[in-house]
Parts: structure tokens; C-alpha cells; sequence
């Protein structure tokens, strides 16, 4: 028996490595519905047609998610440590590769900025210019921070957006944990190595004749906090030592 695993060369574009793992399970999807595929590192496997359902994929793909439902809650929650007098979110995402055209963090992030008493602002972006111009806007009105969700967009104009943090002051949490080193004030993600870790127990139980639609979806169980002092300085925050004492990483 043969299985297909999600994972392929990445693209390096702008000197950054770029991933778009939902684009290559849909490519293999469309070759076979007969040899298993085992995806990792996918937002919206429901959304974007993959499976059935997260307990019951259905059929001969199934494999790990890049997210938890907690994930909009915590980014929040670290805003809201670092920078408390925090009002209004401005949720960074492609509007053209975010999961299911942005929604799918929107309600994610949207239902923990209900129960936050945090007005969440839907800043969808297509390039750097538009970025720069849809921060520059946010940042008129006080009390702003941003949110910066993970697709191909985001990834390859993060320097933009980091440059138009710093500048306009605001308090931004980002879902990828390289982007503290590069300046980024605060990351909360998964750890996506432990996810193709548990990806080859998947593989092996496949090929000992489990077949996919037996193997639910798995979501994230391990993730990384990475704080940088130095951007918080410089933006004139003060990270709660409870915050720093909790962090995977500091960059100080």
C-alpha cells in the first residue's frame, strides 16, 4: 500500500520560505480517491472540502490541523496582558489565501473578542501597499493592536507589517514564531514539527491497514510563546514577568 503525505518543497520568495499545504492536499485530492493522503499543517480541512467532518473524514484523506479553538482566545489574551488598555483589534489577514477568505479566524477570533469587550476589525490585504495604507488607517483612532493570522500573504509581507507596527506603535501578536527574531512583539503558535512527528504514527498505522476515515483529524497539542523585550521597549510596553515566565523563548 502506498500513502501520500502532505509535504513538499517549500517556495522561497522575498527570502522567505512559503508554504501553502491546503493548495497541495487539493491537488492531490483531485489525482486519487483511493490511495490515502495524510495532510499536516492545514487550517480548514471541513472548508476547504478535504473531509467530511473532523471525527469522521469519510473518506481517503484525513491528517493533523494547524489550529485550536483555543487559538483566538489566546492571542487575545496576550494583547490584552501586554498592552491592557487595548480596545480595538485589527484582524491582518490575505484576502486572497487566509482559510475560507479570512473568515475562519474572524469567527474564531471574533467570539473571544465578544467575551473580551474588544471591538475585532476585519483588515483584509492583498499586498504591501495595502497593508501599509490599511495599518497607517487603524492607527488613527488610540488603543489598537493588531492580530496577524497565518497564510501566504502574511508570511511573505511580514516585513511590511512588522515596519508598520513598530512605526504606528501598535501592540501585534503574530501566529508564526520566527517573526519575534525578526522584531515582532509576541508569538503564540503551534509546533509544527511535533505535528509531522505525530503525522508518521498516522503513516504507520495506515499502512498496518487503518484505513483513513478511521483516523480522525488531529488538532495541535503542543504550541510556542515567544516574547521580544526590545520591541515592547521600544513601544514602550512593560511584559508582566508572569508572561515572560511563561515563554518558550525571549529575546532580550
Amino acid at each position: 500500500m502506498s500513502v501520500l503525505v502532505e509535504h513538499h518543497a517549500p517556495r522561497v520568495l522575498d527570502g522567505h520560505v512559503q508554504h501553502n499545504e491546503a493548495a497541495v492536499t487539493a491537488a492531490l485530492k483531485k489525482e486519487t480517491d483511493t490511495i490515502p493522503i495524510v495532510f499536516v499543517v492545514v487550517s480548514d480541512p471541513v472548508g476547504d472540502g478535504f473531509v467530511a467532518s473532523i471525527a469522521r473524514p469519510g473518506g481517503n484523506i484525513t491528517g493533523f490541523s494547524n489550529v485550536e479553538a483555543s487559538l483566538g482566545g489566546k492571542w487575545l489574551e496576550l494583547i490584552k496582558e501586554v498592552a491592557p488598555g487595548t480596545s480595538r483589534i485589527a484582524v491582518v489577514f490575505g484576502a486572497a489565501t487566509a482559510a475560507d477568505g479570512g473568515s475562519y479566524y474572524l469567527r474564531m477570533i471574533g467570539k473571544a473578542g465578544t467575551s473580551a469587550a474588544v471591538e475585532i476589525i476585519a483588515t483584509p490585504v492583498h499586498d504591501a501597499d495595502e497593508i501599509e495604507r490599511a495599518i497607517e488607517i487603524f492607527a488613527r483612532n488610540p488603543n489598537g493592536a493588531l492580530v496577524v493570522t497565518p497564510d501566504l500573504t502574511t508570511t511573505l509581507h511580514r516585513a511590511t507589517i512588522l515596519a508598520a507596527a513598530t512605526r504606528y506603535r501598535l501592540p501585534a501578536v503574530y501566529s508564526i514564531r520566527s517573526v519575534t527574531a525578526q522584531g515582532g512583539l509576541v508569538s503564540y503558535s503551534v509546533d509544527s514539527p511535533d505535528m509531522f512527528r505525530r503525522a508518521a504514527g498516522y503513516v504507520d498505522r495506515i499502512l498496518r491497514g487503518t484505513t483513513p476515515s478511521d483516523l480522525p483529524v488531529q488538532a495541535p497539542i503542543k504550541f510556542e510563546l515567544s516574547v521580544n523585550l526590545k520591541t515592547a521597549k521600544v513601544l514602550g510596553l512593560t511584559v508582566p514577568p508572569t508572561l515572560i515566565a511563561r515563554a518558550d523563548k525571549v529575546i532580550e
